[in-house]
């Protein structure tokens, strides 16, 4: 009887003992040897890859957001976010779809409305005629993606064709958090912006090439234009 006991208080304590250290070693050392060596070597990263403006925390150059205009009732949770067309804007944040949470820029959730390419066409194709679309369906949503795209991008001296459009202008990414756009897409807004802050396209287009972030390592991906880092760009030409 004696023996069974001093084995378990053994056992007992061999465990406790064990316990200790590897709650010490995994919970204490550990973590604090990654997060050492992270902000040591990987410091941008380690914090998010946070963008600064004046000193302050703007955003992530990891996550998109919008530019809209500011709400006219800030505690009318309904009324209609509009787009401030003088910054460049990114690409479509549908999200999970008009029903969640994530419809526009929000990180609570992330994820794409999973609607198949093909998602309201007929024989392959989107009717030409919206009145025959599924109403909420992925070609109701890029035709009237891409009319607000000419709407908004056309200006007195630059017409917008359907075939200027790209597809990042008229979807959204597979998280619907995208932080950059194609170099295609910003070069179309690119009239649209010198207009509403009264810069020359010149100055403007130049802004975009400064901005454009070429393939990895030359062959992997593709170009692309960080919104966030580009409108922080154009603020500062504006304010010279």
């Amino acid at each position: 009887m004696n023996n069974s006991v001093g084995s378990t208080a053994r056992l007992i304590g061999a465990g406790l003992r064990a316990l200790l250290v590897l709650t010490v070693i995994c919970g204490v050392i550990y973590p604090l040897a990654v997060t050492g060596v992270a902000q040591a070597l990987f410091n941008d990263k380690a914090n998010g890859s946070e963008i600064k403006s004046g000193g302050k925390v703007v955003g992530s150059e990891l996550i998109g957001q919008t530019y809209n205009q500011p709400k006219k009732d800030p505690n009318d949770a309904e009324e209609a976010a509009v787009l401030d067309l003088k910054w460049f804007q990114p690409r479509p944040s549908n999200g999970l779809a008009t029903n969640s949470v994530n419809t526009q820029y929000s990180i609570i959730l992330s994820g794409a409305t999973n609607r198949s390419g093909d998602n309201g066409a007929k024989d392959g194709r989107c009717p030409t005629d919206p009145k025959k679309m599924a109403e909420g369906s992925l070609c109701a949503q890029v035709v009237t993606a891409q009319d607000a795209v000419i709407a908004d991008n056309s200006t007195a001296t630059y017409k917008v064709k359907p075939s200027d459009v790209p597809a990042d202008a008229v979807t959204s990414s597979g998280s619907g958090l995208d932080p950059d756009i194609s170099p295609a897409y910003a070069k179309l807004q690119i009239h649209r912006v010198a207009e509403k802050n009264h810069l020359s396209v010149a100055e403007v287009d130049k802004l975009v090439k400064e901005h454009t972030d070429g393939r990895i390592l030359g062959f992997m991906g593709e170009s692309t234009v960080n919104v966030l880092q580009l409108n922080i760009a154009l603020k500062e030409l504006i304010e010279k």
